[in-house]
This record gives C-alpha cells, sequence and structure tokens, in this order.
C-alpha cells in the first residue's frame, strides 16, 4: 500500500523517480552515484531519464508526508510517541553554481581547534523513534534549511505539521500521552515550546551548562511597585545556587553504569526583547519547565563523562517521569545511524545535483527508499546467508534488510509502466562553447537580524 501511495504521490515523471528508489534498494553495495543506477536492471530507462526526472520532476510532499503519517508508528514504553529533530549537512564545497548554500559546521578529529565551516545544505529532519537500542526509526518529515530561514520558527512549523498529519492519522487521541520532541543543544526549547503551544506535545532538549535560569517569582511582600516576575538565579556552573531538588533518581545501566538524576521543578529562563524576541508584542512569556541534571559513571567511548543538562515543558513531575525523559533523550542519537545509513548506503549525498529543488526530490526519494526498508524487516527476517545466524526483525539492520530486497521486489506492487522506445537527442554539437555560463551565487545567510531594538531602528530608518 505504501508503494501505491508513494507513486501517487510522483506527479511528475513518476516512472522513472519510481524505478529509481527500486534501483536504489537493489543495488549490490552502496550508491556511488545516480548514474550508477540506471545500469540496473530494475531501472529501465536511461540516464538522460534519470536526470531529466530528478531537474523537472513533481513530488506531492504534502501527499507524500500523509503516507509517511498513517504507517504504524513506533512507540515508546509507556505507549507515547517520541520524535526526535535533528539537522544534518549536505556538503556543497565545490559547488559555486548552486544557490541557497550555508556554511554547515563539521566536526574535526582531533578537538573542537580543528572544526571546519563548510558550504552545503543544511536539511533538518522529523523521524519517531523506537524503544530500546536499536538503528530504525522512521522518517516523516525533511526540509531544507535556506539562506533567510530562522531555524526555531522553521523547526516549530515543521514540528506542527507532522503532529497535526499524526492526529489527522488516527495516531494520537485525546487521552493519550502528549507527543515528546527531543533536541539537542542546537535548538531553543524553551521557545520551541511557546511556538508549539496548543498541541498535545512535550518539548525535552539539552541545554548547554553555562545556561542561567529563574526560580519561579516569591509571593508578593507588599503593594507599592510593579510585580517581581522571576525569582533567584538559577546558575548550571554554580551549585551554591540551586538548592534541594524536588526530585532525585539512581538507575543502573549496562553502558553508563549508575546513573543519577535530580530535577529542579518549574525554572524558566529570563527572557529580554534582544534577538529572536524582538519582535515580540506585549509582555515577554514565563515559559517554566522541568531542570534535569543527568550523571553518569562512565561513556562509551572512555572518555571523561560530563554532567547533561535537559529541560522540559512539563511540571510536576515524579521520579519514574525523570528517569522516562533521560532515557527517551539517550534514544535521540538513534537517528545518527539512519543519517549514517542514508549518507553511506543509500547515498543521500552523492549526486552533484546543481539546484536545490532536485536535492530535495532526491531526499524524499532516499526517505520513501529508508521506509520500505522499514517496512520489510519481517518479510526479510529469513533471507540470510548460510553463515550468519537468525535474527528477530526487530534486531536486523537496515542494510540487512536492503540486501534481501532484490529478492522481495518480484512479490512486490511494482506500478511503475514500461519506458516508450524513443531516440536520444543530439545534444550540443561538438567542439562549441557553452555561452550561457551558470550564475554563481555567494555562501551564507542573506538577511541579517537585528539583536536589539536599536538596532532595528537603525536598520529601518531610511538612508541619506
Amino acid at each position: 500500500h505504501f508503494r501505491e501511495d508513494l507513486y501517487t504521490c510522483l506527479t511528475r515523471r513518476g516512472d522513472t523517480l519510481f524505478e529509481l528508489v527500486d534501483a536504489m534498494l537493489c543495488e549490490n553495495g552502496p550508491v556511488t552515484s545516480p548514474v550508477e543506477l540506471t545500469l540496473l536492471a530494475e531501472h529501465r530507462r536511461g540516464h538522460g531519464a534519470l536526470y531529466d526526472a530528478l531537474n523537472c520532476g513533481r513530488i506531492d510532499t504534502d501527499g507524500l508526508r500523509h503516507a509517511l503519517a498513517v504507517l504504524p508508528q513506533p512507540k515508546a514504553a509507556d505507549n507515547r510517541i517520541v520524535l526526535a529533530v535533528d539537522v544534518t549537512h549536505w556538503l556543497r564545497p565545490d559547488a559555486p553554481c548552486s544557490p541557497d548554500r550555508l556554511f554547515c559546521h563539521v566536526y574535526g578529529r582531533s578537538g573542537r581547534s580543528s572544526d571546519q565551516l563548510v558550504p552545503g545544505w543544511p536539511y533538518s529532519f522529523v523521524a519517531a523513534l523506537e524503544t530500546g537500542r536499536t538503528s530504525w526509526c522512521q522518517l516523516l518529515d525533511a526540509r531544507r534549511l535556506g539562506p533567510d530561514d530562522d531555524v526555531a520558527e522553521v523547526t516549530a512549523a515543521q514540528v506542527r505539521r507532522v503532529v497535526t498529519d499524526l492526529i489527522d492519522a488516527g495516531q494520537w487521541e485525546p487521552g493519550d500521552p502528549d507527543v515528546l520532541i527531543v533536541l539537542d543543544a542546537g535548538y531553543d526549547a524553551p521557545r520551541l515550546a511557546h511556538l508549539l503551544a496548543g498541541l498535545p506535545i512535550e518539548v525535552l532538549g539539552r541545554m548547554r551548562s553555562d545556561r542561567v535560569m529563574r526560580r519561579p517569582a516569591p509571593p508578593r511582600t507588599r503593594r507599592a511597585g510593579r510585580p517581581t516576575r522571576h525569582g533567584a538565579v538559577f546558575r548550571f556552573a554554580d551549585p551554591d545556587t540551586w538548592g534541594a531538588p524536588d526530585v532525585e533518581t539512581v538507575q543502573v545501566t549496562d553502558r553508563y553504569g549508575t546513573a543519577r538524576a535530580v530535577a529542579f521543578d518549574r525554572l524558566h529562563p529570563h527572557l529580554t526583547t534582544r534577538c529572536a524576541w524582538i519582535d515580540h508584542t506585549g509582555e515577554l512569556p514565563i515559559i517554566e519547565g522541568t531542570q534535569i541534571r543527568l550523571m553518569v559513571d562512565r561513556l562509551p567511548s572512555g572518555q571523561d563523562p560530563q554532567p547533561v543538562w535537559l529541560w522540559s515543558s512539563k511540571t510536576g513531575m515524579t521520579g519514574e517521569d525523570v528517569d522516562l525523559r533521560w532515557q527517551a533523550f539517550l534514544r535521540r542519537f538513534d537517528i545518527e545511524h539512519t543519517f549514517r545509513m542514508i549518507k553511506q548506503t543509500l547515498g543521500w549525498t552523492r549526486p552533484k545535483l546543481r539546484s536545490p529543488e532536485a536535492a530535495d526530490r532526491w531526499t524524499w526519494l532516499v526517505i520513501a527508499a529508508h521506509t520500505q526498508l522499514r517496512l520489510l524487516r519481517e518479510a526479510a527476517a529469513g533471507l540470510r546467508r548460510p553463515w550468519e545466524k537468525r535474527a528477530e526483525p526487530a534486531r536486523l539492520t537496515p542494510a540487512r534488510v536492503r540486501r534481501g530486497f532484490r529478492n522481495l521486489r518480484p512479490h512486490l506492487h511494482r506500478p511503475a509502466r514500461a519506458p516508450k522506445p524513443s531516440t536520444p537527442g543530439s545534444g550540443r554539437p561538438v567542439g562549441s562553447k557553452n555561452r550561457h555560463p551558470a550564475t554563481r551565487y555567494d555562501v551564507g545567510k542573506t538577511t541579517r537580524r537585528p539583536e536589539s531594538i536599536a538596532e532595528r531602528n537603525r536598520l529601518k530608518a531610511p538612508k541619506g
């Protein structure tokens, strides 16, 4: 049924795009380039049709998002949907003729001093996480971040669209636990919780260890003057400002040893009319939540463990609620396995496409291919090599399921039509020069956001 829905969403050059997905899954090894897929028997068209489909095709992304939302979604231990949001980069340092490139942060191998900023296309993905240690997750949405986009606003719109599709598909009903949104430290979790107000969601994000929060305002003791909106200061780096925690838990784990978590209820950031809140009208909101500090004995990498600070938009947590939150945050790293899979095996970042629109089409085809692997886990459980042990469907890796896709494809629905006979064009005459050179584009943000009201007024003031 998903293959039929996928074919319906391919509204232009659909036959070529559909066979491209099948060829991506039937390749014996990693996908090195799209043109190599045209040599497979599953792709019955030439390389010209392939690039024409990527450059001029059309995909109904709204319909494809709905087709992904109606699929059986994985849920956490307490029967709630956990969505992870993260940004990964399609690096294009050698593509000066490709527009909308931004400087992408790339971690170095020898410490933070070797980090680099490389031009590329950053993509924001939303995925539904499974429970337990696994390398699977269900990709639900992808959005390319442009030069004029604000990350928090784009992420909020993306999450709102995904959660709305899940509710319309019947994945969440009144009375179910709120959908948990898990974020890393690169996101402003309190601001996202404010932007997503009104939805049945809970935002859980990691915060930097140098942040400063505020406690609730103390009771008013006098009538004169303006009421106090913020309480005492809570500095992450100063234990003297913490006070007694509201909840303390201790858990013994296999990978991290003893995990100790303490939670402080009803903490909020002290917002000011600057940067992201400069255009906010009215009084700035008080966004309260629960601050969790997690400390473990050891890390699998052997490095010295550092405390992890997590902020949740839910208040009044119990010890069981706190343990569930930090365990859900650790499951967020499962999406890194998916990024490695689509990059190294499915070849998401391999094509040298010029236009970002073609890159968006290729991205959605990769998501469709990865989704089919997830749906075929049970069917591929019996396909193994003689020296391999039997494995449960939940323990199969995406690469092993993809290895058996060619054997399963004859039993699947194949709506793509056979190609019509045609003769390729003559192309550019030999020896002729290109008289229309491609336009070169700058890299980076094109819109500068003011950081204060005075700077905003100065930018808006007429020149001269």
